[in-house]
């Protein structure tokens, strides 16, 4: 069943930043975008509850500030620049596997026997992605997901996350510099500069 519930930022504040408001709607993209050093990781940090911060995030009718921090963080799952793996196999770090998902992401059930030192960096992200996606998460925080992935893998991944949010209505915050991509994924797209979320007009959905 769909999940439906939207993000939304009150007020947010972290180390000097904001306040930022927002809201990203049950199942809506959200892209943003702008220099190095604005704040786009510390607020995707900030927000899924990996950095000090002050106001408040919801989700739904779920708040940030009242429940645990590994309980926030499954549900609002972000995918970091590069991932952190910590055992030696691949299927060491999973439960469960989604046949499709790893079909999609170009993967067999074979990769899950295969040590991580073996892996390519974009093979890495790959699959931290699905391994993200395990906990069917009800809202995503992508930063730069596809940044060491070439354009065939760039595109099976964006294709993946789309569906996911599409059909169990998943708000999705998307940061990435590639102004194409944020034109083919995002149904809003925000600048982060000089301290404010600017929006950057409206996007015609792909």
């Amino acid at each position: 069943m769909p999940m439906g519930n939207g993000l939304q930022l009150h007020e947010l504040r972290f180390a000097g930043f904001g306040p930022f408001r927002l809201t990203v709607g049950a199942g809506e993209c959200v892209g943003l975008s702008g220099p190095s050093g604005a704040g786009k990781t510390r607020l995707l940090r900030a927000i899924s509850d990996l950095d000090p911060h002050e106001g408040e995030v919801s989700l739904g009718d779920l708040a940030c500030s009242g429940v645990a921090a590994p309980l926030w963080r499954r549900q609002v799952a972000l995918l970091p620049a590069e991932s952190a793996w910590w055992r030696d196999l691949v299927g060491a770090h999973f439960t469960s596997v989604d046949e499709a998902w790893l079909s999609a992401l170009g993967f067999d059930q074979a990769v899950m026997a295969v040590p991580v030192s073996r892996l390519s960096t974009g093979e890495r992200q790959r699959l931290a992605l699905l391994r993200m996606m395990e906990n069917r998460p009800r809202a995503l925080l992508l930063d730069e997901p596809t940044a060491s992935l070439d354009a065939d893998n760039t595109l099976r991944v964006e294709a993946l996350i789309r569906n996911y949010h599409r059909q169990q209505g998943v708000p999705v915050l998307w940061v990435s510099h590639d102004p194409a991509q944020l034109r083919r994924v995002a149904d809003r797209r925000f600048v982060l500069e000089n301290g404010q979320l600017l929006e950057a007009g409206p996007q015609v959905a792909p």
